[in-house]
């Protein structure tokens, strides 16, 4: 690359935000909520947007979730009609502070549970930190600058914050408690903050006690709507549990309750925690997710009228104020009609930021990559692993995305340059979870050698097993998984709810013949996301000051 291609590419990088690769048009090939006949079918996201808020500002849409230990963190999807959504960004675009555990992933912890809101011309964005209390980040424009997270309230266990502006000025937050931080679960407490919303400066009474009626009520949304104060929160567990409202003419309560969502006689198990948001045309509508394993949790959108000073959401058929799930309907009326679009899956590699469906698995080292878009690839060096390796399970430098659908095929081009003299150094395609799958391309004292391993139980540090490997003489090779689903639940022993999903992998060295490779794989959850995909370039067995590196030619979602 000569010297004005490398200065072009460093003043874009510079230059150009975190969600500079989005395509607002982008149409998946493989789920497509909007019917194209004016209804929609659910789930409207068939990705883990884990623990999903919304609201909306004039015409527009905008949507977080949980993000946990991945990064860019606080994903931000916008949407014009609540059934057509595209990322444009994250708030927490780079690490996470303290760095606790640095080039280690935090699997399970830090964001939990946002909450997105707009207030005098500024979008705020809660969550909680499990280990560290409730924070708080803020930007004018969605897409971005988010200004760094303040900690509101510090205090162990804090979970699932939101905040409410009330009519005299005054700034409420409502959170609930992690049993395994707090040792102490399913209530919900409010405290008010500072007019800023920096602060904490009360605090935090407990206003509701679910433990007879709505064991692990969390995750509580906080809304005011005439006279009264109303708390949205599941309760029950992620994967069987309802949707609860709580109504009181005073905010700290006595609070009555009512079951407003529940599965019924649906296919949609624990359909709760989520969003209310009211379009243009004065309809109301509920986001929420539904827990299905492998493929983590899914977001649906219900219809939502009210009822007697009470919301009732989804169908109800017999008419006692508690509505379950619909699987189609007809879309909501936002007085235009917008083009279909979904968000981003496959990726090119020809800009000078990853586009923003990719996330590591911890906070972001600058040294891990060099994206080369007059190249149109990524180089993903290989980085060395924490001491105690045991698997990939401890690799933070996993560049990772969101399954999109029940049944997909992933597919990759990739050359990988390791050092010669050395040996180990290693790279491919990965199917990431507690259990988890992979192509490995490998340096070896035999040379090249494609191998597909298997990782049981990998948080357990459980050694790769190899199933099969073959010698390649070729550096570039395709790599493939097909992602397949018929409906069918684990067993009820198990939980009963998650799918199994199944995995094949196969390669290719040129592109159009591949040949199988290995053993079929069931792919599992990770702490509290679904299972993702990606790849990664590491040297666990090298220990110098340089090492090779995978050039990542393109990465493509198919049928």
């Amino acid at each position: 690359m000569n010297l004005s291609k490398a200065l072009l590419g460093l003043s874009l990088l510079v230059g150009l935000p975190l969600a500079a690769q989005q395509t607002e048009n982008y149409v998946s090939k493989v789920w497509v909520a909007d019917q194209g006949d004016g209804t929609y079918k659910n789930p409207v996201l068939y990705a883990d947007y884990s623990d999903p808020d919304a609201c909306r500002v004039g015409d527009d849409f905008y949507m977080t979730s949980s993000s946990f230990n991945c990064l860019p963190g606080l994903q931000i999807l916008h949407s014009k009609d609540l059934v057509n959504w595209t990322l444009i960004g994250a708030a927490i675009p780079y690490k996470l502070t303290p760095e606790s555990t640095p080039e280690r992933p935090e699997h399970g912890n830090r964001v939990w549970a946002p909450s997105i809101r707009h207030h005098n011309g500024e979008f705020y964005i809660f969550w909680g930190d499990p280990d560290q209390g409730a924070f708080m980040v803020k930007a004018k424009d969605p897409k971005g600058p988010w200004t760094e997270p303040v900690l509101v309230k510090a205090g162990k266990g804090i979970i699932d914050t939101c905040p409410l502006w009330d009519d005299d000025g005054k700034v409420y937050l409502v959170h609930a408690y992690a049993g395994s931080r707090a040792e102490l679960k399913s209530v919900i407490a409010i405290c008010e903050l500072n007019a800023e919303a920096t602060q904490a400066i009360t605090p935090s009474r407990i206003v509701f006690d679910g433990h007879e009626a709505h064991e692990t009520c969390e995750g509580p949304k906080f809304y005011k709507k005439g006279d009264y104060y109303y708390i949205f929160h599941p309760a029950g567990g992620v994967p069987t549990g309802w949707q609860v409202v709580l109504r009181s003419k005073n905010v700290y309560g006595p609070y009555e309750w009512r079951t407003v969502l529940a599965q019924g006689d649906t296919p949609v198990n624990g359909p709760h925690q989520g969003s209310w948001v009211d379009t243009p045309t004065g309809e109301d509508w509920f986001l929420h997710f539904q827990d299905v394993g492998a493929y983590g949790r899914l977001v649906h959108l219900q219809p939502m009228k009210w009822v007697d000073g009470w919301p009732v959401i989804g169908e109800d058929k017999d008419g006692d104020g508690c509505g379950q799930p619909v699987l189609t309907h007809k879309k909501p009326n936002v007085g235009k009609t917008y083009p279909v679009c979904t968000p981003q899956e496959s990726d090119e590699f020809d800009g000078y930021t990853l586009s923003p469906q990719w996330q590591w698995h911890a906070n972001i080292n600058e040294k891990w990559a060099y994206y080369a878009g007059d190249q149109s690839l990524v180089r993903l060096y290989s980085y060395p692993v924490v001491k105690d390796y045991k698997n990939l399970w401890d690799v933070a430098n996993l560049l990772l995305q969101k399954t999109p659908a029940p049944n997909f095929t992933a597919t990759m081009k990739l050359t990988f340059k390791p050092i010669s003299k050395y040996k180990g150094e290693r790279t491919g395609l990965v199917v990431m979870g507690l259990d988890y799958a992979s192509l490995i391309l490998e340096n070896t004292e035999k040379g090249l050698v494609l191998s597909q391993v298997e990782c049981p139980k990998a948080e357990k540090g459980t050694p790769e097993q190899v199933n099969a490997s073959v010698p390649l003489t070729d550096p570039t090779v395709y790599l493939r998984v097909k992602f397949s689903c018929d409906g069918q639940k684990i067993a009820e022993s198990e939980g009963g709810h998650d799918l199994v999903v199944m995995c094949d992998f196969s390669y290719s060295l040129n592109g159009k013949s591949f040949k199988k490779l290995g053993n079929p794989f069931q792919a599992k959850e990770g702490k509290w996301i679904g299972a993702k995909i990606g790849t990664f370039c590491t040297r666990p067995a090298i220990k110098t000051n340089d090492g090779g590196w995978a050039d990542i030619d393109w990465f493509r979602i198919t049928p």
